[in-house]
């Protein structure tokens, strides 16, 4: 029982830790791009208006209880805030509040009210909303100035603002004469007056909300839609907007209601005129000398007002709200009914049964030498008679020349139908070279000629180049179906046309039945299945795709890969893939380009990549030791004391990096003796097992580290174990040295 009790207590402690880890059970499958973004609410997507100035506040830690000396003024604060707002409700007369509210003047009042702050909501809409998006997407000189401008209202006295107003458009303002010399138009004791006081004081709060609602919004939903045809005012209506709708309805409330309740702005520019200027809060101000208590009643009547736009922005302004309900941040894992358990004609089992396509793909080759074989035999089989939807991109044949400068120094020439695979270290500019040739960056410059078509000067969505980047960057508002269809749509297929065309898209990757889902409701391995199709179904004439496969299991990735190379062989145009896995880059590519600090320094089919990898970083990318040096009459001298020797050595002096195939390695408790003319001593760092095979790692002060395959019976007969003192040796035949 105690060793029980113990044993409790050990995982309960265990669980704790795990919960304290920086994004402990945070869901890291890329999907859409819903991972939390700055200015962002869990639950919701990017840009989806929890991105306030304020911001959102986070939940307090259940049983913490507040110091007393600053439990006290928090309550002291609470108070004075209430006791006015009490002073209100008790002094209102609750007999005759009907009476009051519908007197004449009251009537009338509240009428003026309506239309000034509804006039100055069109108005702030009109024009804040692109003064927001000029401040959250474009840097250009003095924007820190315009934001103060910006600001300014909500911090100047009202008053003054009124007097500012009467300065600028009164009769003898800077414009007031030309205004009514030219168009008859008076501002102030007009109607028109009070909207523009109303203007100046509340759009400020629209302002602030959608460009907060903007910068939590990542660009790279508006690129991805710029890549798939759509232009940038298409983009605004249709993915700026919409993501940030939620943004831009509190900010709209905040704005009205703040125009309401304008009161010292209007009566110094507009005056307070009955029936023309005079507003609720003018009104409260006449009866406060001949009726206090209808005074009190209107005020009530906007503090009602006011308390309602709060609660109904729920939060989104003022930090707080309950929790978002049948929502998550990230992928989800379906485990409803929907679908059924029962598989697709194909034999691919729905995602949220299984949370992936159990259809069998070709396997993995275990070597990235027989999948660059298996991959010339698909290649050569050529596109089937059924190869669905799609066809109207293979009507042209659109060969790619691109002279890319900047941060990026290359040439790119590939013939129609070729793909690229493009690999390299991180910060290499692979993901930098992509977006120059989409025209996203200032980083680099792409002279880019697609067939007879030269596109360096045309915008990203006359390109005809389509992209997936990494996380896919579904938009979160539309349906799986409607993603997949956007593409289309912009480039003028009819509605009906463009749907179909993208549910036989959906269905050729396997992901039909989920048309009608959110984003949200996609786990990550569907939504990169559907990012994929929204590119394919674009029809375009260079195809980028930014580790387009990294969010999917094994089993899932053979699958698509499989249907990936099926339209590439058949595809008119060029595909440049970024990739990180070995299999993918030689399987799917006819070239291998690898990347490092921009330049291109290996560009060649992938088994000759594979065989002679001139990067350290590739070499180890397909599971080979990689030493540099410099070539010796008898092989290759390494750093510090350290020689190999090679049976086919370069030219004595040849920079050069010597690749070893793991399984050249053999590992011994004693030196060996015989054959092997590299022999070293070492000691294990670490064993890590690869399907049947295990990968021991083992440093030696003679030469860099050295990974060697054995089987599980060898480790156990050897006795390897971590830290373990062993000898490696390496055969001269098996040493193969590439000059770089």
């Amino acid at each position: 029982m105690k060793r029980d009790a113990m044993k409790r207590d050990a995982m309960k402690r265990d669980a704790v830790k795990r919960d304290r880890k920086p994004g402990a059970g945070r869901d890291r499958t890329p999907a859409d791009g819903r991972g939390r973004t700055p200015g962002t609410e869990p639950g919701r997507g990017p840009g989806a208006g929890r991105a306030l100035l304020p911001g959102r506040v986070r939940k307090p830690v259940p049983g913490r209880r507040a110091p007393l000396a600053l439990a006290v003024p928090a309550v002291l604060a609470v108070a004075f805030l209430l006791v006015p707002m009490a002073g209100i409700l008790a002094r209102t007369s609750w007999g005759e509040l009907g009476t009051h509210l519908t007197s004449d003047g009251v009537v009338e009042a509240l009428r003026i009210s309506l239309v000034v702050s509804c006039w100055a909501l069109g108005l702030s809409l009109l024009l804040g909303v692109p003064l927001a998006w000029l401040l959250a997407r474009v840097d250009f000189p003095g924007k820190a100035l315009v934001r103060s401008l910006v600001l300014l209202p909500m911090v100047l006295p009202p008053t003054v603002g009124g007097v500012a107003l009467l300065l600028g458009f009164g009769r003898r303002g800077l414009l007031g004469g030309w205004l009514e010399s030219w168009f008859g138009v008076q501002l102030p004791f007009h109607t028109a007056g009070a909207v523009v006081a109303a203007t100046f004081v509340s759009m400020p709060f629209l302002v602030i909300s959608l460009e907060g609602a903007l910068a939590g919004l990542h660009a790279r939903y508006e690129e991805t839609a710029a890549s798939l045809g759509a232009g940038p005012l298409r983009v605004f209506a249709t993915v700026t907007l919409p993501m940030v709708a939620p943004g831009l309805a509190a900010g709209a409330a905040l704005t009205w209601a703040r125009a309401l309740g304008e009161f010292g702005a209007t009566i110094t520019f507009a005056g307070n005129l009955p029936g023309v200027t005079q507003t609720l809060p003018l009104q409260v101000y006449l009866l406060l000398q001949d009726s206090p208590e209808a005074a009190t009643s209107v005020s009530l009547l906007l503090l009602v007002v006011a308390m309602a736009v709060l609660v109904a922005l729920r939060g989104r302004w003022a930090g707080g709200g309950g929790p978002v309900r049948g929502r998550t941040s990230g992928a989800v894992t379906r485990t409803d009914a929907e679908g059924g358990g029962v598989p697709d004609a194909d034999g691919t089992w729905p995602d949220h049964v299984t949370g992936a396509s159990a259809a069998p793909g070709p396997p993995a080759p275990a070597d990235p030498c027989a999948a660059a074989t298996a991959h010339t035999g698909a290649a050569d089989a050529g596109p089937t008679a059924t190869d669905g939807p799609g066809d109207g991109a293979r009507t042209g044949r659109w060969p790619l020349h691109a002279d890319v400068t900047g941060f990026n120094r290359l040439t790119l020439e590939a013939a129609p139908g070729t793909t690229i695979a493009v690999v390299g270290p991180n910060g290499a500019g692979k993901t930098t070279l992509l977006r120059a040739l989409l025209g996203l960056t200032p980083r680099a410059h792409a002279t880019l000629t697609l067939g007879e078509r030269d596109v360096t000067t045309l915008p990203p969505h006359r390109r005809d180049v389509a992209w997936v980047p990494q996380d896919g960057a579904l938009f979160p508002h539309l349906t799986a179906l409607g993603n997949t269809a956007y593409g289309l749509r912009a480039h003028g297929t009819a509605r009906a046309e463009a749907r179909r065309e993208a549910q036989r898209w959906l269905d050729r990757l396997g992901v039909g039945h989920l048309a009608h889902r959110r984003p949200a409701q996609l786990s990550g391995g569907q939504a990169g299945r559907v990012a994929l199709a929204r590119a394919l179904a674009a029809r375009p004439r260079l195809l980028l795709l930014d580790e387009p496969l990294a969010a999917l299991d094994q089993s899932t990735r053979a699958h698509v890969r499989h249907t990936l190379r099926r339209h590439l062989a058949g595809f008119g145009g060029v595909c440049l893939m970024v990739t990180h896995d070995p299999v993918e880059a030689v399987s799917l590519a006819d070239r291998v380009l690898v990347l490092e600090d921009g330049r291109a320094l290996q560009d060649a089919a992938p088994a000759e990549v594979a065989r002679h990898p001139r990067s350290p970083w590739v070499a180890r990318m397909l599971g080979r030791n990689a030493w540099s040096g410099r070539a010796t009459a008898d092989g290759l001298r390494l750093g510090g004391t350290g020689r190999l020797v090679a049976a086919d050595p370069l030219p004595e002096g040849t920079a050069a990096l010597a690749i070893i195939g793991p399984e050249a390695v053999s590992v011994h408790r004693e030196r060996p003796s015989g054959s092997p003319r590299n022999v070293w001593p070492g000691r294990v760092r670490e064993i890590t097992a690869l399907g049947s095979r295990l990968r021991v790692l083992v440093a030696s002060p003679q030469v860099p580290d050295l990974v060697g395959e054995i089987t599980p019976q060898a480790a156990a007969e050897l006795g390897l174990a971590e830290d373990t003192e062993v000898w490696v040796s390496v055969k001269a035949t098996e040493v193969t040295l590439v000059p770089v």
